[in-house]
Order: structure tokens, then C-alpha cells, then sequence
């Protein structure tokens, strides 16, 4: 894969806080006859600000990143992207934001290079030649542009995904499971190529992601989300103090398991029941 140049520093706050947010989520449900998928939920991204929307399955994500999209109507509160109420007016903005998810097929049967092409006609891409060339060099798609999409493996699939979400050069870009299908070695080069596209380009990420890991290097704040409501926000340093650990994952299980978040005396492990001792009746240590 190509290299590239190292850019120029975001600044150290990583929060402009003086800009307007480029998403802003007000009191947001969803209710699916009489289940509530999403709960009143709040959160914002500020330009060049990566966040990351965690939770376990059924907590919301995907319904969450719909509604952000425009392409489910909420029930309650609002969306703006880009300063745009994406229930009213979605089509004034959606070619300034895009959408990458491993989980979501592009047309199998067209090859790379005509679903990038239709892709970038949809969008509106002036360049589109030359934004294509770009892309299949970056993201090391050019030996695959006459293959046919359906015949492509995980990991080659999840970089055609990834130059899709990048066509129009997106001020606002979801991403859901990134590197998911990806080899260890692949995953932290894309990794580190979101690092340097967002300090290039300033653009504003929500990021969902099971991986932790990569939720610790890539994110500046964390929305941790159960049963549709939003349970925790803070920066990943924060929550690891907060639940005395010492990875998200961690976190992410005391949160799923309904452990508290005040340490215990004489211990780091937060108070709460432990799910190993349940069986047997024993108090958690």
C-alpha cells in the first residue's frame, strides 16, 4: 500500500469547541411499535473530532447512524448535520457527508471501478477520473478495478467500502466496524490512514466499532450506549479512571453487566455483581 506524508498536527484539544458541532443529536428516539430502539439520546462531533458510538448488540448504533443518515424518520427529537435538520432538509447535505459499513453489500455483479464511478456521478464529484485514480492508489484497489464486486474477499471488500465513503471527500463520515473484516497488518495501516485523512482534512467521524483498541487510539470521546439510552460519555482516559480499569474493554463489560462505576474499597474493581459468580451464589470480589 501507498505511503503517504505525515500532515500537519490537529490542535492538542482536539475539540474546537469554538466552531459549530458538524453533528448535533438532541433528546433522538426511534420507537418501533411499542419497542423503543433509541431513548432520548444527546451526543455531538465537532470538526476534526473523532467519536465513538459503543454499546452491545440492540443497543441502538445502527438504528442511531439511520436516523443520522436520513434514511429512518425519528420518532422524538432532532438531527443536524452540518447545521442541516436532516428530517426537514436531508437532501441539502447528504453529498457532504457519507457511510462505510463491511456489512452493507455494493452491487455484486458491477466490477470496483463501476460502482466507484456510479458512486461519484451520484455524488457529484467533479473529478471523478482523477478522484478514483487517487483513491485506487491510496487504498491499493488498482489491481482490482475490472474484478466484479461479488468475487472480492472480506478485507478487499472493506477498502472498496472505505474509497466509497471517501468519493466526495466528506466533511462528516459514519463508520461502522471499519476494519472488521480486515488482517491485523491491513486493519492498523487503515487505521493510521483515517488518522491521516482526518488531519488533512478536518473532517468530523462517528465511529462504531466492537474493537476497543481501536476505539482507545482513534477516538477523542466515547457514547456508551445500553437499551437505546446513552449511559456514559467521556474521553477514553476518563472512562478508564472513572471504572478503575485498565482497557476499554474493560469498560465496555462493567457497562454491559451493570457493574458501578465507583471503585471498590481496598480495589479497583468497580462495585457491582460479577456475572462469573452468579451460578454458585458467591459475592462479587
Amino acid at each position: 500500500m501507498s505511503e503517504h506524508p505525515t500532515p500537519a498536527a490537529p490542535p492538542a484539544s482536539g475539540r474546537p469547541d469554538a466552531e459549530p458541532p458538524a453533528i448535533e443529536v438532541r433528546d433522538l428516539s426511534k420507537r418501533f411499535g411499542t419497542a423503543l430502539a433509541v431513548d432520548g439520546l444527546s451526543l455531538s462531533v465537532a470538526p476534526g473530532e473523532t467519536v465513538a458510538l459503543l454499546g452491545g448488540n440492540g443497543a441502538g448504533k445502527t438504528t442511531t447512524i439511520s436516523m443520522l443518515l436520513g434514511l429512518l424518520l425519528p420518532s422524538a427529537g432532532s438531527v443536524r448535520i452540518l447545521g442541516c435538520d436532516m428530517a426537514r432538509h436531508p437532501h441539502r447535505v447528504l453529498h457532504r457527508i457519507n457511510f462505510s459499513s463491511p456489512y452493507v453489500d455494493l452491487p455484486r455483479r458491477l466490477t470496483v471501478a463501476q460502482n466507484l464511478r456510479f458512486f461519484a456521478r451520484l455524488y457529484g464529484v467533479p473529478d471523478a477520473d482523477d478522484r478514483l485514480a487517487r483513491l485506487g492508489r491510496e487504498l491499493d484497489l488498482e489491481s482490482l478495478w475490472k474484478k466484479r464486486t461479488g468475487q472480492l474477499s472480506a478485507g478487499q471488500k472493506t477498502r472498496v467500502s472505505v474509497a466509497k465513503a471517501l468519493i466526495n471527500r466528506p466533511e462528516v463520515l459514519l463508520l461502522d466496524e471499519p476494519t472488521a473484516s480486515l488482517d491485523p497488518d491491513t486493519a492498523d495501516w487503515l487505521r493510521g490512514y483515517l488518522e491521516r485523512y482526518q488531519a488533512e482534512r478536518r473532517v468530523a467521524i462517528l465511529l462504531a466499532s466492537h474493537n476497543m483498541a481501536e476505539v482507545e487510539r482513534l477516538c477523542d470521546r466515547v457514547v456508551m450506549m445500553k437499551a437505546g439510552r446513552l449511559v456514559d460519555e467521556a474521553t477514553p482516559a476518563e472512562l478508564l479512571r472513572k471504572y478503575g480499569r485498565t482497557n476499554l474493554e474493560e469498560v465496555f463489560l462493567d457497562i454491559a453487566r451493570d457493574r458501578r462505576a465507583e471503585p471498590a474499597p481496598g480495589g479497583d474493581r468497580p462495585r457491582g455483581e460479577d456475572p462469573r459468580h452468579r451460578e454458585s451464589g458467591e459475592a462479587a470480589p
